[in-house]
């Protein structure tokens, strides 16, 4: 934004500094005139009994006080004003140091620099608490923009895929015509299909992030048990048990939103799970100030350090079993995002027997108390 020039923060508090005691020294030549001066006689005072010969040399009059207090007190004002000048300017240097290294801070990281940081030295007061809100600020800045250049190229390397197999399946069926037409079409169908999932997960992320969605009341219980009757034929297929219990757990939100997320968390659960006998358990509970949603399921064991980066996007948990049902990679990212969007905490622990669980919290609506 371009501003017409003005004066320095600096320059303004120069003349504040002087101006202020310019304004100190104007009211301590008015308290010597309204509580001196005006004592002393305007005129000679003659003494009772005496020749008549005023005695001005004893008593003197106000006019010669004046004569004499004037000059002296205009030298007095010109030496506050030069002061007044010359210290303020060196002490608002000294305070706007700190502010001088703010805003060399601000511009390094206007250029695209996010690591640098300011670490203002001294005790605390309100320009180290900006400088350490401002360091706070960009470590998560750099932090984000990291993590959103792996997405990118992460993101990249997997749309990439699935379109190159199908310019590959392609070439082929042009190079050979003798090639079985319905297998490249079946082939090509299941490649864009999960390009398909793919973009839908992106966009799914993207809004949930922005948190482009509106608010409104919703009961975890009732997602959870349409999630588990609409993945029952998944789970069925798997040879899957689901086991759903729980409270009533009201809470703000987005339902498309908590669905999505509580889908994802199911059918996680039943995929990477034993091959055969698997257990999903469904459970929701609330306290006066959240509600929970639990899934946990059967499986291998997990360490504490696969289970960590499993959030991490195109993360599929390579090291769990699968059965035949890689998905896109974005299925805990996605319930991550959609936690952090509703303002929740997500929490991922090994279970000790195999398995995990994995556990939504997310603020309750808190009823009205009457008055």
């Amino acid at each position: 934004m371009d501003r017409p020039p003005g004066l320095s923060v600096r320059l303004k508090l120069t003349l504040s500094y002087a101006g202020f005691l310019m304004f100190a020294g104007v009211l301590l030549l008015a308290a010597v005139w309204v509580f001196l001066l005006r004592y002393v006689p305007d005129r000679a005072l003659i003494v009772p009994g005496s020749t008549g010969v005023p005695v001005q040399e004893v008593f003197p009059i106000r006019s010669s006080l004046l004569r004499v207090f004037a000059p002296r007190a205009a030298v007095v004002m010109a030496f506050l004003l030069v002061f007044g000048l010359a210290g303020g300017w060196i002490l608002a240097g000294r305070m706007l140091a700190p502010l001088t290294r703010i805003t060399g801070a601000t511009r390094l990281a206007s250029t695209g620099s996010l690591s640098h940081r300011i670490r203002l030295p001294g005790r605390e007061d309100e320009f180290r608490e900006l400088a350490d809100a401002f360091d706070t600020m960009l470590a998560r800045l750099e932090a984000h923009v990291a993590e959103q250049r792996r997405f990118a190229a992460n993101a990249s390397h997997e749309l990439r895929t699935p379109l190159a197999v199908s310019k590959a399946l392609l070439d082929v069926a042009r190079t050979d015509p003798d090639h079985v037409t319905g297998e490249v079409i079946d082939r090509l169908h299941a490649v864009n299909t999960r390009a398909i999932d793919m973009t839908e997960a992106l966009l799914l992320l993207s809004r949930a992030d922005q948190r482009s969605f509106a608010r409104e009341p919703v009961d975890l219980s009732l997602l959870a048990e349409e999630a588990t009757e609409t993945l029952l034929p998944l789970a069925e297929e798997h040879g899957v048990t689901i086991e759903t219990s729980g409270d009533i757990a009201p809470t703000l939100g987005s339902p498309a939103l908590l669905l999505q997320l509580t889908m994802n968390l199911v059918q996680n659960a039943i995929v990477h799970n034993l091959p055969e006998h698997g257990t999903v358990w469904v459970n929701t509970t609330i306290s006066p100030e959240s509600v929970m949603l639990t899934v946990e399921n059967t499986g291998k064991q997990l360490t504490p350090q696969l289970v960590s980066t499993l959030t991490e996007p195109f993360q599929r948990g390579t090291e769990r079993v699968h059965a035949g049902h890689a998905g896109v990679g974005l299925g805990l990212t996605i319930v991550k995002t959609i936690t952090r969007a509703h303002d929740g905490t997500l929490t991922l622990t090994p279970r000790p027997t195999g398995g995990i669980r994995i556990t939504v919290e997310l603020p309750a609506i808190i009823p009205p108390t009457d008055s």
